[in-house]
């Protein structure tokens, strides 16, 4: 008895010297994929600047890092960005609710009941195959150009990812989780909320980044096709009236808001799922 008693605040002092040491190694790691990340791209704007400077194609089509900041300047105090901004941000996220809350019902009720899974799923799977934008032109003739028509596309967009990956979550729970539980008599509400819900959520999670991606993607195209406002109309604006420094400009904020969201869900994920990183 003396020697485990003995045993346990060693062991307790290991694993209290292994943590710090797995979360510097991480920290070491993520510095180390921020390092990384940036020669690409600097050397894109290095190699932008060189073509507008030596004028390897014209400024009308190529506008100078300096103009195309300059112009995203006059887009900020002018208010016009953050206009279109706000209003791309609302319909993405309506429509990304929407398609989120029934792409989690709808492959939940696949994961959970065969009899659904097996009524509902080739027809998942065949719409699923169709793009957004390929609804497109039915939607117009069913609803028209107003904002029913983004947050229906953006909602679908959104939700397909969602729904297949809950459906595959819940369906690639390992058996021995279930049994075990079954053996320690978990009710049916027990089961789902202890073990087969925390199992699946890395997957389920990944379903609904994949659809915010897809949500911004869907908007952006669809404010391109049709749409007064909003960055995809911005973009728009600016091939119209040949303002080349407008186009990009939008393209960068577009690029900027979509990553920004992608790793906030990140940072979500990782306050979310930590369990995962100190079980290993």
């Amino acid at each position: 008895m003396n020697t485990h008693a003995a045993a346990l605040p060693a062991q307790e002092q290991a694993q209290g010297q292994t943590r710090p040491t797995r979360r510097l190694r991480w920290n070491r790691q993520a510095l180390t994929r921020f390092a990384l990340s940036w020669p690409f791209p600097l050397a894109l704007l290095l190699l932008w600047t060189l073509a507008a400077e030596f004028e390897w194609l014209p400024p009308q089509i190529l506008p100078p890092p300096s103009m195309v900041l300059a112009t995203f300047l006059d887009l900020v105090r002018s208010g016009e960005l953050a206009d279109n901004l706000w209003i791309s941000l609302w319909r993405v996220l309506v429509g990304f609710a929407i398609g989120a809350a029934a792409g989690l019902v709808l492959g939940i009720a696949m994961g959970l009941s065969p009899r659904v899974r097996d009524y509902l799923y080739p027809s998942f799977r065949l719409v699923a195959q169709v793009p957004s934008v390929g609804w497109l032109p039915l939607l117009m003739m069913l609803v028209g150009i107003g904002e029913a028509l983004k947050i229906i596309l953006i909602a679908k967009a959104a939700g397909m990812p969602i729904a297949l990956n809950t459906y595959k979550g819940l369906e690639g729970v390992p058996t021995r989780f279930i049994e075990v539980a079954r053996v320690y008599g978990f009710t049916r509400w027990q089961l789902l909320r202890r073990v087969v819900l925390p199992a699946a959520l890395p997957q389920i999670w990944n379903g609904i980044r994949y659809g915010l991606t897809h949500a911004w993607l869907a908007l952006v195209a669809v404010e391109l096709l049709a749409s007064s406002e909003g960055l995809g109309f911005l973009i728009v604006y600016g091939r119209q009236l040949y303002q080349l420094d407008v186009v990009m400009a939008a393209v960068v904020v577009v690029g900027a808001f979509g990553y920004a969201l992608d790793k906030l869900l990140a940072l979500i994920e990782t306050r979310l799922l930590r369990w995962r990183r100190d079980a290993f």
